[in-house]
Formats: C-alpha cells, sequence, structure tokens
C-alpha cells in the first residue's frame, strides 16, 4: 500500500521576506497594482500581511488588479522597495483571473470612497490594506482581553443567543418563531452569565448581542460583538471598575507588533464621578438645569470626555450611580441611596465603551425587583433557580468590541469598525 504523507506547503507570508534575502521563495497573493519606475515594470502583489515588487523583466505582464497569483522568484534587498526586499527572475503562476474592473479603488486612501458604497462592496473593500490593518487591532484586542481576563482564573463559556425571555426585560429585543413559540434573539449573555458565576465563580464570553433599537446613528448597531466579564465574591461595583480597568490597561499596554497609528493608554488610576456629580458639572457648563435627568445624552458623553482629558489628562472616564429606573431590574441598589445603584459607564473619548456593576445575588429580592417593574417571576424560572440555591454577591461589565475599535481609530461611525455591520436598513452583504 502507497502511504501518503501530509505536509504543510503553504507559500511564505510577504511579510517574512526579509528573513530569507537570497532565497528563492514562492508566494501567493494578488495584483496590487503595477508600478513604473526609471523604465522599469514592476508588479505589486498583495497577501494578507504586506506587499512586494515583483521585478519583470521580459515586459509587463497584463494582469487584472485582485487577479490570484502565486509567484517564485529569489528574494532581493531594495532600500526603496516596500518591506526593504524585492522577488527577481519570477516565475507566475495564475490561480484566478479576474476579467471586470473593480467597482473601487484598493490603491486610493480609503476615505475617497463613500461609506455606503465600502458597506455594499466589503467582500471587496475589505481588502484595502487601510482598511484591513484595523481588523487586525480587533484581533490584536480580541487576543489581549483573553490573555488578560485567563490569567486571572477565568473560564470561558459560551451562552444560547435563542432565549425564552428578554434579558434585559425589556421590548428591544428580535422576535422570532421558534418552531411555533415565540423566541428572542439575546440582547447580552446576561442571565447564563450570571448563572455561570454559580458553576465557576468567575467567566466571560466573547459573542454577538442583538438590540432591536430603530436607531439610525454613527454610534449604534443591531448586532454587535460583546466582551462580556462576571465574577463573584466582590465587594461591591467598585471591585468590577477595578478589574475592568486592569484589563483594558493590559488590552492597551501595546499596539499590534509594527503599528505605527493612532493608540490609547488606560490610566493606572482614571477619574471616577457619580453620576450626579456628572449632572452637576454638565449644569455648571451649560447653563441648564439636568439634575433631574436620568441618564446621559450623546452630548454630555462628549462633554464629560473633554472635561476628563481637560482636567485628567485622561481619555478615560468611570460615571457610576446611574439612577435605578435606567438600569435593569437585576442591577444592586446603593444602599445609601436606593433611588440610584451600584452600577458604572466607562467612557471613552466621549463615548460609553464599558456598562457594568453589581447584581442581586438573593433570592427573595429578585422577586421583589421584578414585581415592583410589574414583571412575572414566573417567566424567569430557570434563572432564578440559581440565586434560590445560593449565589455570592458578583457583578460584571461588558465591552463594545466595534466602539473600541471605532474610538481608537478615530473613526466617525461605528460602522468603520464592523465587518458586515447590521442596522436599522442594512442586511447584506
Amino acid at each position: 500500500m502507497k502511504m501518503h504523507f501530509l505536509t504543510s506547503d503553504l507559500p511564505h507570508s510577504i511579510a517574512e521576506l526579509p528573513e530569507h534575502v537570497g532565497e528563492t521563495v514562492t508566494v501567493g497573493g494578488w495584483v496590487h497594482t503595477h508600478r513604473r519606475l526609471g523604465g522599469i515594470e514592476f508588479l505589486v502583489v498583495r497577501d494578507g500581511y504586506a506587499v512586494v515588487q515583483v521585478l519583470l523583466q521580459n515586459g509587463p505582464p497584463r494582469f487584472t488588479n485582485e487577479t490570484v497569483l502565486l509567484v517564485t522568484g529569489k528574494v532581493i534587498a531594495e532600500t526603496r522597495a516596500p518591506g526593504g526586499v524585492e522577488l527577481h527572475d519570477p516565475v507566475i503562476q495564475v490561480l484566478s483571473h479576474v476579467d471586470e474592473p473593480l467597482p473601487l479603488s484598493l490603491i486610493r486612501p480609503v476615505d475617497q470612497a463613500a461609506l455606503a458604497t465600502r458597506l455594499d462592496y466589503a467582500p471587496l473593500a475589505l481588502r484595502h490594506p487601510e482598511t484591513r490593518r484595523w481588523f487586525r487591532v480587533t484581533d490584536h484586542l480580541l487576543a489581549t482581553f483573553r490573555d488578560a481576563i485567563r490569567r486571572r482564573e477565568f473560564v470561558e463559556v459560551h451562552t444560547p443567543k435563542i432565549i425564552r425571555h428578554a434579558s434585559e426585560g425589556g421590548a428591544n429585543v428580535f422576535q422570532l418563531d421558534y418552531f411555533g413559540r415565540p423566541a428572542y434573539l439575546a440582547q447580552s449573555p446576561q442571565f447564563y452569565k450570571q448563572i455561570m458565576v454559580g458553576v465557576f465563580g468567575r467567566v466571560f464570553e466573547v459573542g454577538p448581542a442583538f438590540r432591536a433599537e430603530p436607531h439610525d446613528t454613527v454610534r449604534h448597531l443591531n448586532e454587535y460583538t460583546s466582551l462580556d466579564v462576571e465574577l463573584g465574591f466582590i465587594q461591591d461595583h467598585r471591585t468590577v471598575m477595578a478589574l475592568c480597568q486592569q484589563v483594558l490597561a493590559e488590552m492597551l499596554d501595546r499596539p499590534p507588533q509594527g503599528w505605527t497609528g493612532p493608540w490609547a493608554t488606560m490610566p493606572s488610576n482614571p477619574p471616577v464621578i457619580s453620576f450626579r456629580q456628572a449632572l452637576d458639572l454638565l449644569t455648571a457648563a451649560t447653563g441648564e438645569d439636568l439634575r433631574n435627568e436620568t441618564d446621559l445624552a450623546p452630548s454630555h458623553e462628549r462633554w464629560l470626555g473633554e472635561w476628563a482629558r481637560r482636567t485628567h489628562s485622561s481619555d478615560f472616564l468611570f460615571v457610576e450611580g446611574y439612577p435605578a429606573v435606567k438600569r435593569p431590574f437585576y442591577t444592586h441598589p446603593d444602599p445609601e441611596w436606593p433611588a440610584y445603584t451600584r452600577s458604572f459607564d466607562l467612557l471613552f473619548r466621549g463615548q460609553e465603551l464599558v456598562t457594568g456593576g453589581q447584581r442581586l445575588h438573593r433570592y427573595h429580592d429578585y422577586l421583589q425587583a421584578l414585581r415592583v417593574r410589574g414583571m412575572d417571576p414566573d417567566d424567569f424560572i430557570a434563572y432564578l433557580m440559581a440565586f434560590r440555591f445560593g449565589m455570592p454577591p458578583h457583578g460584571g461589565f461588558a465591552i463594545g468590541l466595534e466602539r473600541l475599535v471605532a474610538r481608537l481609530a478615530g473613526f466617525s461611525n461605528v460602522r468603520q469598525a464592523t465587518l458586515f455591520p447590521r442596522d436599522l436598513s442594512r442586511l447584506a452583504p
């Protein structure tokens, strides 16, 4: 019997070519563009990491941009070339022809194409090097998030996204037909991650969240990626805030290798103000009496972000103690100010990035909280089971991944930090 042995005959990454000067290598990629320098023709080939110039000695073959090639050639050091090397004496194999002009340019600056056009042609537009690098930042942030939280002995879980009742107890949910019964897409993994605190004590999840809010703004999505954390045996919400600060500090400790774009750092002691203090600051600054407000408007968040930068040299600001009327039923009230809660938001450059707080942990407190809001405890039997059989004081937070990337990048619209956005009008591609 003839034996077959598995091999990993993958092409070299273009980014690693400087390590192979003088060698003959094979790279795979897409035709990015053609260049002519001093009468010499070059083919610029792009893979998922970088670009390389290919010296064409026998005249320029005409490939439409995005044609897929394998190129075998000798790596030659050339300081004037992208990456400091180029390929000579190429042997080119065409793997996939492109027979039509591109609907948008992958060479010009990305902001020269309208956002709607980029979203309509996302399978192509995402290949733009400028766009692609921000999704490498997304990958980097996910990896550092997982590293930071696992070092603290958290267990990663994956919870259902089709649920029987709205996890926030509100109306902004997507309803679907589940074999003849009503069900909903999960607004968050909140109920399940609390239940799992009773199993592991410390859990986290990276997954989609769905909000059926009819917003058409630059900061809202109807499906987004949430980085959720929940932990037991806390003192109060300040324990959760401290963990949030530490995790974000590690996520932002350093940008990806070779990164040259904008970045941010989380201070070791970020400013913290109460919700009531925030309203006092805003009232003094605007002349409007905002002290009876129950939430912060986007304009308020922007002003507070500028205040934090101006007075504390910080891109981050914790606002704690939000009114109970604006927080879900499971949020722990402040014992000294029952109309307010042990909750917080973290603003990043003037926009809410993180929401978190301490949860109720006693069964009878849940029964009372649900009845006060006119909600039937029988609708939450499986969730409440965890509290009937003993739960420690616990809390958690959730980071909006797309918002984090958008604020880091300075994007004007969160859709720019989303591979395939889902909003009020967009279901494709």
